[in-house]
């Protein structure tokens, strides 16, 4: 019985890193979807199965963290760690769904620009997580979120430039209804990346 709620401290940051890949993953067919949108369909399948899958890692943690009496970090921290991160592919689903719902043919090089910052976003996230099992890696860790923080900034900037020139240059209210539901989708991801990088913050401060 005591076994039993002993801590599986090993099995929270292999869950961490098998939802932090997922994250890798679907930012890479989100990137590959606006890149080229003639397997438009494919890509928001896989896209929903990536998202199915950390949804599994998330119940999963989510499960374990009921059945374990003493954590490795935190206990609110865990929820809201895998929270969060599932909330990244939450809104890659959403945003692979609104293309494909909006019938969206064409796409500017601002939102295939910050496709790419959510890829870069979603890999230092997985790098981040991968070091969090050893406080040794306190001081890389922080500089990795700093790093995640920049890039959340550039996404700032890249979308108050596509906003701008949406508004100045696009004729078609209907397409810019459509490009402005996207932009803002694929922005969010990056503010979810940061709110991850902000919480991995919070637990180094908490046990190094």
């Amino acid at each position: 019985m005591f076994g039993r709620l002993m801590p599986t401290e090993g099995k929270f940051f292999e869950l961490f890193n098998q939802h932090a890949e997922l994250c890798v993953k679907g930012s890479m067919e989100m990137l590959a979807l606006m890149t080229n949108f003639d397997d438009l369909e494919n890509r928001v399948h896989a896209i929903e199965g990536i998202e199915k899958q950390a949804d599994t890692v998330t119940y999963n943690t989510i499960e374990l963290l009921h059945k374990t009496f003493i954590t490795p970090i935190d206990r609110d921290d865990i929820h809201k760690l895998i929270t969060r991160m599932d909330d990244i592919l939450d809104l890659l689903e959403d945003g692979a769904q609104t293309i494909s719902l909006y019938d969206i043919r064409e796409i500017t090089p601002e939102a295939k620009r910050l496709a790419e910052l959510c890829l870069a976003c979603s890999e230092k996230v997985q790098l981040a997580v991968s070091k969090l099992h050893n406080m040794n890696y306190s001081r890389e860790i922080l500089s990795i979120c700093e790093e995640i923080d920049r890039l959340e900034s550039d996404a700032d900037h890249v979308m108050r430039a596509a906003m701008s020139k949406l508004f100045r240059d696009e004729p078609d209210v209907r397409n810019l209804i459509k490009l402005k539901a996207i932009y803002e989708i694929l922005e969010t991801v990056t503010d979810r990346c940061e709110d991850v990088a902000n919480i991995i913050e919070g637990i180094i401060v908490e046990n190094a």
